[in-house]
């Protein structure tokens, strides 16, 4: 049942929202680079130093192009949003706490890779998974709350949207546990895979799993009128 939209000091337009999300999200990728450093090396070693330090970019490369797709998504969800509550902000909030933990784990597999240790390469990944998990469960949060609040929603927006992406945070949450377990029990390569190919999926469905015409297509049609 929607809740009344003149609720004064708890609803409100999303500029402070989107302004402050966008503001987390650069801070964030400027964090990634800071795990970029000069190799420490001998004199005509330099070259062999830089390319020794290929784990930390690609480490880079794949949690920026992440974070750049949690910002896309992030875009295309508040494109639907009209106004925010203070729930609302609550579970934005949420997203923005488990997006800036990132930079941590892409530091610990990076080390990992570079020390060659399968044990901690095994333990790196599993963490990497965890906090990817936790993401996935923070948009499942997310779009929880939107998919039971359609008071806050543009009228445009299809009823089936928001309903419809908790499924594409629930398969990244699924996923990204079974990396961890993959990487960990059987091989950390394997666990890393699925970290790359995740990011691909949510790139690729960043306007809405809705708005993909393979998941169109199986859509139920609207009833149509008598008249």
């Amino acid at each position: 049942m929607s809740r009344p939209t003149n609720d004064i000091g708890i609803r409100s337009d999303n500029s402070r929202a989107v302004a402050f999300s966008d503001a987390v999200f650069a801070i964030i990728i400027t964090l990634l680079v800071l795990d970029l450093r000069v190799p420490d090396v001998p004199p005509g070693r330099l070259l062999f130093g830089l390319l020794e330090q290929w784990p930390s970019y690609l480490a880079y490369l794949a949690s920026y192009t992440y974070v750049a797709i949690v910002w896309l998504n992030h875009k295309g969800a508040f494109n639907r949003v009209k106004e925010s509550d203070r729930g609302l902000h609550w579970v934005n909030l949420l997203v923005l706490f488990t997006t800036a933990l990132l930079p941590f784990p892409t530091a610990v597999v990076s080390h990992a890779l570079q020390e060659h240790d399968q044990q901690d390469q095994r333990v790196a990944v599993a963490f990497y998974a965890l906090i990817g998990a936790l993401l996935c469960a923070s948009w499942l949060a997310f779009f929880h709350y939107l998919a039971r609040r359609k008071d806050l929603l543009v009228a445009e927006v299809s009823e089936r949207h928001f309903p419809t992406e908790r499924v594409r945070a629930l398969v990244g949450v699924i996923l990204y546990a079974a990396a961890g377990l993959i990487g960990y029990l059987v091989a950390p390569l394997a666990g890393l895979v699925i970290f790359v190919v995740l990011p691909l999926f949510y790139a690729v469905t960043s306007a809405g799993l809705y708005q993909v015409p393979f998941t169109r297509r199986f859509a139920p049609r609207p009833p149509q009128s008598e008249n």
